[in-house]
């Protein structure tokens, strides 16, 4: 009995430590964003460049997912986190001395490498150290904290610069990092393993990394220059060769004996639809989230600190719902509790669209909050325990791969569909409305040159830099810049509108695929 108490112990603080690495990784995601202003003053930098900063640790982030989870199946998953926190925090380090914007984009690709062998080898290990009802609040926590880490971004990453600069937001990562490697290397058990004993499938994976490198670098070309058609090489291009090399890489991994990926997995309707569910999550959802600290930084007017306080009215239903959910998914529907989750973030978007006007303030907003809260707490612990609870114990790390990749594959998706949304109402409303305001010709020119260069996201600020100072100055400036503001609520309508119609089909999916099996999560004690 002892022996039994001691091990649960160690596991649950085991459990601590992986949830450390993984709140590190996924925290660099969106910490980042509240920076960027002061990273430009810090470097000199043109926006293009500036970008990077974001694109160079998604992009190789999910290049090399489904590569450091097949490493930890092939070497132990327990060692492959250990070298992936070890690479992150080290990385960290690196950012926060980067003298300009080339280094830090390089170390922040370096800094990827060690975030996606956390995040994909996370459940897997959770998952083998823990069994029955604990394995569920468990994923239920973990599950949790991936919610958390993606919504508290704004909050962190916006106080660190305003206490400190923009430097601390990665040299945090330097305590919890080597906190969170002792803590790892001592409690948390190597569990059962199945090492691959074939070589390592090095065409499968130049053929899935070149896979999501031209989809991804398709649609952030696309993002960046909205008046690119969709079939230019620099966009239809990379996005063919993504198709090309996923084909080539199901013919590939279907023939070969020993692949990096077992395609027989999606066999599974239960699965696949965890995984649908997962990749709309992060493009109806996560996605968004982008979105609504623009609206409340640069259109309301809050600082980055008071979005970040604010935006905890979602993130905050994590810490409480999400052990809860994960508990309740091992006893009831997990097909209903994914769908009415992403049903609820669905309604919240549609009540927030509602109250979007240009004089909108937190006070009508905090409804919608509270429903997108709710089901973002509650859908990810009945998925994961879903996706991982038919497959076989040997595939939990690729299982876990594969559906965090989707996710991180949804979230790359949606920033740029619904920025395309945002953007093409902008300019829509822009088109109708500004001539309506009949200024004088010279100045109607400059004004609509700026505000479609500068696109919805500088439009009001372009409106309050020096050089708008002429404009500020004509009687119809208060016209002018209730244009503006409709313009950007023309365009965050139809992103909310965008969002809410992705969730509700990711719902639909998990409703008809996820099938409530009877063993529960059996397959997964083994």
């Amino acid at each position: 009995m002892m022996m039994e108490e001691k091990k649960s112990y160690k596991r649950w603080i085991g459990l601590v430590a992986v949830s450390l690495g993984v709140f590190m990784s996924l925290l660099d995601v969106t910490v980042v964003n509240v920076a960027l202003p002061t990273i430009q003053r810090s470097f000199n930098a043109s926006f293009s460049n500036l970008q990077w900063v974001i694109n160079a640790y998604t992009m190789v982030y999910a290049v090399v997912l489904l590569l450091m989870s097949k490493l930890g199946d092939m070497f132990g998953r327990k060692k492959i986190f250990m070298i992936s926190m070890i690479i992150f925090t080290v990385a960290s380090g690196l950012n926060a001395i980067s003298s300009n914007m080339e280094m830090l984009n390089v170390f922040r690709g370096l800094q990827a490498i060690g975030g996606s062998g956390m995040m994909s080898l996370s459940m897997a290990i959770t998952a083998s150290n823990f069994q029955g009802k604990e394995r569920g609040a468990a994923l239920g926590i973990l599950s949790s904290i991936i919610g958390l880490s993606t919504a508290i971004g704004p909050l962190v990453g916006g106080y660190l610069v305003q206490a400190f600069s923009w430097r601390a937001i990665f040299t945090v990562n330097l305590p919890i990092g080597i906190v969170a490697l002792i803590l790892t290397a001592v409690f948390v058990d190597q569990g059962k393993q199945w090492p691959s004993k074939g070589k390592i499938d090095w065409l499968g994976i130049i053929l899935s990394s070149l896979t999501v490198f031209g989809l991804i670098l398709g649609l952030i070309n696309k993002e960046g220059h909205y008046d690119w058609s969709w079939t230019n090489f620099q966009v239809g291009g990379y996005m063919a060769l993504a198709v090309v090399a996923l084909i080539l890489f199901i013919i590939w991994e279907n023939k070969n004996k020993a692949p990096m990926m077992d395609l027989a997995i999606f066999k599974k309707p239960t699965f696949t639809g965890a995984v649908i569910a997962s990749f709309m999550l992060g493009a109806g959802l996560y996605a968004f989230y982008a979105y609504l600290t623009i609206l409340m930084q640069n259109y309301i007017g809050y600082t980055a600190l008071q979005t970040g306080t604010r935006q905890l009215l979602i993130s905050g239903f994590a810490l409480i719902l999400g052990p809860i959910a994960g508990i309740l998914s091992s006893k009831i529907s997990k097909k209903w509790m994914i769908s009415i989750s992403l049903l609820i973030i669905a309604a919240g978007l549609l009540v927030m669209e509602h109250q979007i006007t240009p004089t909108v303030t937190f006070a009508a907003l905090w409804p919608a909050f509270i429903l997108i809260g709710i089901g973002g707490a509650t859908v990810n612990p009945p998925m994961t325990n879903a996706a991982l609870e038919e497959v076989e114990p040997r595939h939990l790390g690729m299982a876990s791969g594969i559906l965090n990749v989707l996710r991180q594959f949804g979230v790359s998706f949606g920033i740029v569909f619904l920025g395309l949304r945002l953007t093409g109402g902008y300019r829509d409303s822009l088109t109708t409305n500004l001539p309506k305001l009949h200024l004088p010709q010279q100045a109607a020119d400059g004004i609509h040159t700026a505000l479609f260069k500068g696109g919805p996201f500088a439009g009001n600020e372009i409106l309050q830099s020096p050089r708008a100072a002429a404009f500020r100055a004509m009687p119809g400036f208060a016209d002018l810049k209730h244009t503006v503001f409709t313009a950007f609520d023309h365009g965050f309508t139809s992103v909310l509108f965008a969002g809410a119609a992705m969730l509700i089909i990711g719902a639909i999916a998990a409703a008809i695929l996820i099938k409530d099996s009877a063993k529960g999560t059996e397959a997964t004690k083994q």
